[in-house]
């Protein structure tokens, strides 16, 4: 941002002599004037005007012109820019998402993945700072985006996660583990996992806890997130005369959560609908935020040349009219 300021400022209380001197010289042009009486005025109308008549006050003009600029020059104006460096410490965080068959459930709406999605991609587009990465798991694990800050990548991928896309189960586990890989090699200050699943672990040949372990070695914390109502909830099952609907008891090792949070140092949450899902990326949301500093610098630069030569050249403009046009003989 650009501003203009001055340094000594008390130097234009020096304007206030131009109203002296303009009554000064008034007084003076009234003291020199001469009464001549005479019938007409008409051949005064028709004589010709010389340059010394026309420019009689060119001189008082260029001193008063020249008392300005060089009175802004004493006040040493100085423009002045601002700005701000803005220096970003980023969080590397993984997106652990289960996409098993139980994630159809429709106690959510429109049914349980598709919730999460959307909180997910919320949560993306709030975080400009922070590489994410995408995992999701089932009966298995794979990365379905590496760490990146091209969070449109990020958004597009995940939008094209389904139900199916994987052999079912619930490798809470392998999940983890794969997420822990993706985060391990980072460099990042803070490094963080959303883990979210509505089931209890029963695939996978890797034990969340010991997972967890390995995530705690390497300083990794993870935020896990049990998703489901309480009691049953309705699973649409595909039958000869078409879709159905069962009551399906909802069951979440809420203990091994829990545990794989306190290990890590995270914090465990449930969700049993939209609204507290989305709740719950908000506090995470808070609970991670970006360091960012922000240093502001301001820079001076002296514009009072400008202002000294334009008064210089006023005088310098007297001085010659002094001498030519006005030059009094002797």
């Amino acid at each position: 941002m650009m501003g203009v300021t001055f340094a000594n400022p008390e130097y234009f209380l020096l304007l206030l002599l131009i109203p002296l001197l303009v009554f000064w010289y008034w007084k003076k042009q009234k003291s020199q004037l001469v009464e001549l009486k005479v019938s007409t005025v008409h051949v005064f109308h028709i004589a010709p005007r010389s340059w010394r008549q026309r420019l009689r006050h060119a001189l008082f003009a260029s001193r008063v012109i020249a008392l300005v600029f060089m009175t802004v020059a004493l006040a040493r104006p100085q423009s002045t820019s601002r700005g701000e460096n803005v220096n970003t410490e980023g969080i590397d965080i993984v997106l652990a998402t289960d996409i098993s068959g139980s994630m159809l459930a429709e106690d959510f709406r429109p049914n349980r993945i598709e919730a999460a999605k959307k909180v997910a991609t919320d949560f993306i587009e709030g975080r400009p700072d922070d590489r994410i990465g995408l995992v999701i798991f089932a009966g298995e694990s794979f990365t379905q985006c590496p760490l990146t800050l091209d969070h449109a990548v990020v958004a597009n991928l995940l939008k094209q996660v389904q139900s199916g896309m994987i052999e079912d189960g619930t490798a809470i586990g392998m999940g983890l583990a794969t997420a822990v890989s993706r985060l391990k090699e980072s460099k990042a200050k803070s490094r963080v996992i959303i883990l979210l699943t509505d089931g209890v672990n029963n695939r996978g040949f890797i034990d969340p806890l010991t997972a967890s372990g390995i995530a705690q070695s390497f300083g990794i914390r993870v935020y896990t997130i049990g998703v489901g109502t309480q009691g049953t909830a309705p699973y649409p099952v595909q039958t000869p005369f078409g879709v159905q609907y069962q009551n399906m008891p909802v069951e979440i090792d809420e203990e091994l959560l829990q545990k794989i949070a306190d290990q890590t140092g995270g914090k465990y949450f449930r969700a049993t609908d939209n609204r507290k899902l989305k709740a719950i990326y908000d506090e995470i949301d808070r609970l991670e935020k970006t360091k960012i500093e922000v240093t502001q610098f301001r820079r001076h630069k002296e514009e009072f040349y400008s202002a000294g030569i334009f008064a210089g050249m006023f005088l310098l403009l007297e001085l010659l009219l002094s001498q030519t046009i006005f030059r009094k003989t002797p």
